[in-house]
């Protein structure tokens, strides 16, 4: 455990779930019954997550299959944030997502008037980019579900969506509109369901920028753990300090019930 600033007991906590939770099929040791800790203690809680392969249903029964109590309802998804900004805008989009997601968000307007990306994994192609970069050079608008640089499988490392948007933003010179993490708005909303201040929550995540250095920037004090995408470099980055840094999440909620 490094030896920074000790974050009080919170009213919320927002847990991020690939990397922190689980890694694929199988549950990290110890963060079931680490979830289980923080029920009974009575702390108000939401899951956050930028997976966009899968809709909530789905990520919601992995996880209870693998012995999470979680519902549907607390978690919160780059793909609904996303959803929520096309009906509020009366957008007709082009979706460059995952099929998985194809019953979540919609189909493809005959005649789209803007660009909302996700992680297609294996299914993007050079059509899909080409036909994404045209309409922003048409002055579409681009809304990414988030800028992700790579996310742990079971077999290691991956490539995740934050190439693909970063590349479409060269070449149109349109900039994406990030809904997912590291918005700020993303953390917010998880607080405003729970009507706590961000001054009185907790994130714990395992990605340093995106999920601790983008909740510590929406005033959210962020503890990392040492799972997931973490990489031992993390805990010499200058620009981004977490408040803790814990072997795992069973630590992590350890320290934050342990906290005054």
């Amino acid at each position: 455990m490094t030896e920074l600033t000790r974050p009080r007991r919170p009213e919320a906590v927002l847990i991020d779930l690939a990397g922190v939770l689980h890694v694929g099929d199988a549950a990290i040791p110890g963060s079931v019954r680490g979830l289980a800790l923080l029920r009974e203690s009575g702390l108000k809680l939401r899951f956050l997550t930028n997976t966009t392969r899968s809709p909530r249903a789905d990520i919601a029964t992995l996880l209870q299959r693998l012995g999470f109590d979680i519902a549907e309802s607390e978690i919160q998804t780059a793909a609904v944030a996303a959803r929520h900004v096309v009906d509020a805008r009366g957008l007709k989009p082009l979706y460059l997502i995952h099929p998985a997601l194809d019953a979540e968000m919609g189909p493809s307007a005959a005649a789209p008037d803007a660009v909302v990306m996700g992680d297609m994994g294996p299914h993007l192609t050079y059509e899909h980019l080409n036909r994404a970069f045209r309409l922003l050079m048409d002055g579409a608008p681009f809304i990414a579900m988030a800028r992700n640089r790579y996310f742990k499988e079971e077999d290691g490392l991956s490539l995740d969506m934050g190439a693909f948007v970063t590349g479409l933003e060269f070449s149109s010179g349109v900039g994406a509109e990030i809904v997912g993490k590291p918005a700020a708005g993303f953390f917010h909303t998880a607080l405003d369901t729970l009507g706590v201040s961000a001054d009185r929550a907790v994130l714990i995540g395992d990605d340093l920028h995106d999920d601790v250095g983008a909740a510590q920037e929406a005033g959210i004090a962020g503890v990392l753990v040492r799972t997931g995408k973490y990489r031992p470099d993390d805990e010499q980055d200058e620009a981004v300090r977490a408040a803790r840094v814990v072997d795992d999440f069973g630590a992590a909620v350890a320290l934050l019930l342990e906290s005054p």
